[in-house]
């Protein structure tokens, strides 16, 4: 365990996460972009790719049914 901890020391995003815990609305976002933009961390950019994968497929799964080319009702 400590030496994941130690590991996980290195990683810039980890260690200020582990040390206290985020207040507010803007240190939740500066901590959220960068949980995003941590690039040497392989197993965060997969999750975060992961989970923009699976927005998009419920985007797409769910807006099929609009046809942009119908035409607009008259008011």
């Amino acid at each position: 365990m400590a030496a994941a901890a130690a590991g996980a020391a290195g990683t810039g995003a980890g260690a200020g996460a582990v040390a206290a815990p985020a207040r507010g609305v803007r240190a939740w976002l500066r901590s959220a972009f960068r949980f995003a933009t941590d690039r040497n961390d392989f197993r965060r950019n997969l999750l975060v790719n992961l989970g923009l994968f699976a927005a998009g497929v419920w985007v797409a799964r769910n807006l099929t049914d609009i046809d942009l080319m119908a035409p607009q009702p008259v008011p």
